[in-house]
């Protein structure tokens, strides 16, 4: 019967050979008989701690303690009780003796003595973190004295140990029994192994073994004089050695005396229960402390405590054991925000504390919580993580980044807030490098082709800039095909002068990967228009990027005339671009320094974005039709453009998007593949003349009353469609209610220098005939159509 008893508490396995853990070094110190030792899992290799307690024969009592301990250590659970993992009982013979083993597995922890000795605090920050400690035995002592009627028998320094994230933990349970105050007729001891419990730690009744008295004592009156006996060991800095060195309070903190006075009250009746003590508001309540306990009940906060919690959570940091919250406030917080517990701002203070790690030590408790993050669907989270992107890129894996973060944070390229566009945007200065060639050509360049044509200004501006910083990382064949089309087709015939400005440093900060025939044909025709942009940024840019790729092109020839070898591209002479290009819209610079010729705005809120875009309205309004007009040029028979080298076919998505910013491009195929304008803006005068040669005069003999729009032949509408903005830039408006035949004397003397100018639309009158019902609000008869008008008006006139 003893034989299957003893079974029962020893656990799973027969012998040592079994047990599934390695024995480790020991430890310095440990609770009464019993060796303390490091210990791992032989099937994962975490770490573990391993309790051994021999003994010469089975009936030995510290044995029979020990196996008591196990009992109680196995079926009592609390959050500041040790964790118990696994035990076995081991029997082993050397000759005519047996000696008898009882091994305990538990959570890995160290003795406390040894953990103060390791850290080493002082002053305020060691206060702090013997109350946190107190607190947690206090709730431990208090769960078995008045929720489990159980007495421990033995509290102390020795029987209190530490785990890696500094909690304070309650063990020893050798001594631990029911408390039997119920039971009057009882008159033996009510700690069968009270026997192993130091004389100075006893209180007086214990010594005198007065266990009627014990009895009709509270359940707490024991345990309350050893929690006073761990709290002179703490403060005093050496162990308890008589019962009279309590009376020593130097070192006791003053808003603790009263309470450790009453802890070590004589009469056991008086003395003070441990669920009191913890409601000493004046010592436990200190920052760390409250700290803890915040995180601790997360989970019943509303929404409002837990922000401004957070908010103020990184300066508090700074404030407490940097040990302490490294090895337990860390763990809390990284919990919390993967399981969904904290808010947004609780991301600021992780980072913030994971910056005191080590590179290895940050990989291992911080990079996994916040690729988790990356899946939240939490916009807020989202936000964040984009926000400080800079402060943990770099320490994630090519794989980790290319596998599993990218797919999350692409979903930000088509969100439907800006502000999250623009950040997604701005992330991908520090992703992109960790990218594949795969997912940049075949995912990344797709959504940077749509940004460029995106609603709002200011992320068009900063795509283009993120295609001048991480074009070295694309291989030569996306660069051939994709940065020129970029650049020069979309970039530099945006409405919006930063973008235009964008495009042309961009195109500077690429010169070594265009050769010379790009530079000539390509490049060059399209900077040299935007010499007269209405924007003086863009002006003075557009001279600045002449002169540059004039040089390369001249360094070149000279280097061809003296028989070296040609190069594709620019020369080390050239003066490059230092670094990265800086964000144009926005203050939120990662590793560039910000676009010296662009405006700055605020990137911390998402109306930036909105700012930023309107205060340029009046600028993009001017300047719209005048880069209309320079596209439409090319249009004229009477100049042949230079055949440019034919582009390869595009697979990065811009073919697939539309323009959106230039509508004289509206045809056009594919926006990264179309060939740029080569030829300047023509003079005004000479515009007239071609415009006026362009006009259809076949089936002017036609009278402008009976001309009706279901009459205009399929090839006029075209033109009508393709040269719809530069009819708008020269043709007349509306006529008047009242028409007189054309003048020839008079418009030859208002415009003599023009000798076109009497087949030219009229000059505009005072009044203009009202819109027609079947095109706007008016109810009189429609007019007829502006291009047939002119076209009969002319030919009368002649």
């Amino acid at each position: 019967m003893f034989k299957f008893l003893k079974g029962v508490v020893a656990g799973s396995g027969t012998g040592l050979k079994d047990l599934p853990y390695n024995i480790g070094d020991p430890y310095p110190s440990a609770w009464g008989s019993w060796s303390h030792f490091r210990g791992t899992s032989k099937d994962d290799g975490s770490p573990v701690s391993i309790f051994a307690l021999s003994g010469n024969n089975a009936q030995d009592g510290h044995l029979a303690a020990g196996r008591n301990g196990v009992k109680r250590l196995r079926t009592v659970r609390h959050p500041n009780i040790l964790s118990f993992l696994h035990s076995t009982e081991v029997e082993t013979h050397d000759g005519s003796t047996s000696k008898v083993t009882i091994y305990i597995v538990t959570e890995p922890v160290m003795p406390l003595s040894d953990k103060i000795k390791e850290l080493g605090l002082k002053a305020t920050q060691r206060d702090e973190y013997f109350a946190l400690g107190l607190h947690q035995i206090g709730k431990a002592v208090s769960f078995l004295n008045n929720d489990c009627k159980l007495v421990h028998g033995n509290v102390c320094l020795a029987s209190v140990v530490v785990t890696p994230t500094l909690d304070w933990k309650l063990h020893a349970f050798d001594v631990l029994s029911e408390f039997d105050g119920s039971n009057e007729s009882a008159s033996g001891p009510m700690l069968p192994f009270e026997w192993l419990v130091g004389t100075q730690y006893k209180p007086m009744e214990m010594v005198k073994s007065d266990w009627v008295a014990i009895r009709k004592s509270p359940p707490w009156a024991i345990d309350s004089w050893g929690l006073g006996c761990l709290i002179y060991e703490l403060f005093s800095g050496s162990k308890l050695g008589k019962t009279e060195e309590l009376r020593n309070t130097v070192g006791i903190p003053k808003s603790l005396l009263p309470d450790y006075q009453r802890l070590l009250s004589s009469m056991p009746s008086r003395r003070l229960n441990t669920s009191k003590l913890l409601e000493n508001g004046e010592y436990f309540q200190n920052k760390l402390v409250d700290t803890i306990h915040f995180m601790d009940i997360l989970n019943l906060k509303d929404s409002v405590e837990k922000d401004t919690f957070f908010r103020k959570l990184p300066n508090v940091a700074e404030q407490l054991p940097r040990e302490i919250v490294l090895k337990k406030l860390l763990p809390l917080l990284a919990s919390s925000l993967e399981f969904g517990s904290a808010a947004a701002p609780a991301l600021t203070a992780l980072l913030k504390m994971g910056s005191w790690l080590s590179t290895e030590d940050f990989s291992v408790k911080v990079l996994p919580t916040i690729v988790k993050l990356f899946a939240s669907n939490d916009r807020a989270i989202r936000v964040s993580l984009l926000q400080h992107v800079d402060q943990f890129g770099e320490s994630m894996s090519s794989q980790i980044v290319d596998e599993q973060v990218y797919p999350h944070v692409a979903t930000g390229f088509a969100d439907t807030s800006a502000f999250l566009r623009e950040l997604t945007l701005k992330s991908m200065l520090v992703l992109a490098p960790k990218l594949s060639q795969r997912t940049l050509s075949g995912s990344l360049l797709k959504y940077l082709s749509k940004l460029q044509v995106d609603e709002e200004p200011a992320i068009r501006t900063n795509t283009t800039i993120l295609l001048g910083n991480i074009a070295t990382y694309l291989n030569e064949g996306t660069r051939k095909r994709v940065l020129i089309n970029a650049f020069t087709v979309r970039a530099l015939r945006d409405t919006f002068p930063p973008a235009r400005g964008a495009g042309i440093v961009a195109l500077c900060a690429t010169s070594t990967t265009y050769d010379d025939t790009e530079i000539a044909t390509r490049i060059l025709p399209n900077i040299v228009v935007l010499t007269i942009d209405q924007d003086s940024d863009v002006r003075s840019k557009a001279f600045q990027a002449v002169e540059q790729f004039l040089q390369i092109l001249k360094q070149n020839y000279e280097k061809t005339n003296t028989g070296e070898t040609g190069a594709s591209g620019g020369a080390s002479a050239i003066p490059e671009t230092a670094g990265l290009i800086g964000w144009a819209m926005s203050s939120l610079t990662l590793k560039g320094k910000p676009l010296e010729q662009a405006p700055l705005a605020s990137s911390s809120s998402a109306p930036s974005l909105a700012v930023a875009a309107a205060s340029n309205v009046a600028t993009t309004a001017t300047e719209a039709p005048s880069v209309k007009a320079s596209h439409h040029t090319r249009s004229n028979s009477d100049f042949t453009d230079p055949p440019a080298p034919p582009s390869p076919t595009s697979t990065d998505g811009w073919g697939d998007a539309e323009n959106g910013i230039s509508e004289g491009h509206e045809s056009d195929k594919d926006g990264w593949d179309l060939e740029p304008l080569d030829e300047p803006k023509p003079s005004p005068a000479l515009a007239n003349i071609q415009a006026a040669q362009k006009r259809p005069v076949s089936q002017s003999s036609r009278p402008a009353a009976t001309s009706s729009r279901p009459k205009i032949t399929a090839a006029k509408a075209a033109v009508k469609t393709e040269d719809d903005d530069l009819w708008g830039s020269i043709a007349a408006p509306p006529p008047a209610t009242t028409s007189r035949p054309l003048n020839s004397k008079k418009t030859v003397q208002s415009d003599g220098e023009d000798p076109w100018a009497a087949i030219a639309a009229p000059p505009p009158t005072t009044r203009a005939k009202p819109l027609s019902s079947g095109r706007g609000r008016g109810a009189k008869p429609a007019a007829p159509r502006l291009g047939a008008q002119r076209i009969n008006r002319t030919s009368s006139g002649m």
